[in-house]
């Protein structure tokens, strides 16, 4: 199947079931909002090593937010909500309170399953920290240098998907870099999304297992062009690049629309070929295939 002019591989991306949580997060204006989510985000990219995948689902209006100041949705992924209710606080405590003028809400309105946030971060509060329940929600009011920070006390846990994927294959490099924004940049605009990698973009691709038995994951090769003569390459012979586009979601329909997106969005001119990663389909429950993507989605 050609799409723009780009050969769209019969594979499909594989993917896993993952949990995540919903922070809405507010501030005073749109610097110390950014600022918060630069910190609230790093070192986040991937769970092979990092303890959680994070990224900005979408930015609110003060309209839209419990505190009527501007904000933003973050997105934060664990293998368990275990591994969340660790990583979560601790990233809210250095990250976001440390920030002037953050408000931490939970975006996720579920009673079934939930994670300790403000509960824990309230001690902080050297006994000074004060609580206030409004609508059943409970808030914690935790005294800092420039006011307050206030944090919600729990944070409600869904099942989501991770690991949904496009690898584009180019000739030349500032056409893969355009190419992989075209498809970040299409991926941002779909609710319940995040592609965690920086830029939204991964040219680390791996793959499970390595010579070295200390480690999980190692270099794709497959899809490394400097060493395409001496491994099986996945490369077509006109590819001199090849980059990743890796999606997380809250479950697996807002994960097909968005690789949908990226499809559209990524192909053209000069990128030769887009597939996806996957281990064939022994590791992740959730495939999707590039080709029945497309068959689902309008021409664009």
């Amino acid at each position: 199947m050609e799409l723009h002019g780009t050969q769209i591989l019969d594979t499909f991306a594989e993917a896993f079931d993952m949990r995540y949580v919903r922070l809405i997060i507010t501030a005073h204006d749109d610097y110390w909002l950014q600022a918060a989510i630069r910190e609230f985000t790093g070192y986040s990219s991937s769970v092979i090593a990092c303890d959680a995948e994070t990224g900005v689902e979408k930015y609110l209006n003060a309209d839209e937010t419990p505190d009527g100041r501007c904000g933003v949705s973050v997105l934060v992924f664990g293998f368990s909500k275990k591994a969340l209710a660790k990583a979560v606080p601790n990233r809210t405590g250095q990250c976001l309170m440390t920030c002037p003028t953050t408000a931490v809400f939970d975006g996720l309105e579920t009673e079934e399953d939930k994670i300790p946030l403000g509960k824990h971060i309230r001690y902080f509060g050297d006994g000074f920290q004060k609580s206030k329940k409004l609508f059943d929600r409970r808030y914690w009011r935790i005294p800092v240098m420039d006011g307050e920070f206030l944090v919600e006390e729990r944070l409600g846990v869904g099942r989501g998907v991770a690991g949904g994927n496009i690898i584009l294959q180019a000739t030349d490099l500032e056409s893969a870099l355009s190419a992989a924004r075209r498809g970040t940049d299409a991926v941002a605009e779909i609710s319940g999304v995040i592609a965690p990698f920086p830029g939204g973009v991964a040219r680390s691709g791996s793959k499970v297992g390595s010579i070295y038995k200390q480690l999980p994951a190692s270099t794709a090769d497959a899809y490394c062009p400097t060493v395409r003569s001496r491994t099986d390459t996945a490369l077509l012979p006109e590819a001199n690049y090849a980059l990743e586009i890796v999606i997380d979601g809250t479950g697996p329909d807002p994960i097909a629309a968005a690789m949908a997106a990226a499809l559209h969005a990524a192909s053209g001119e000069n990128v030769v070929a887009i597939g996806a990663g996957n281990y064939g389909g022994k590791l992740g429950k959730h495939q999707f295939a590039l080709q029945k993507l497309l068959d689902a989605t309008p021409p664009q």
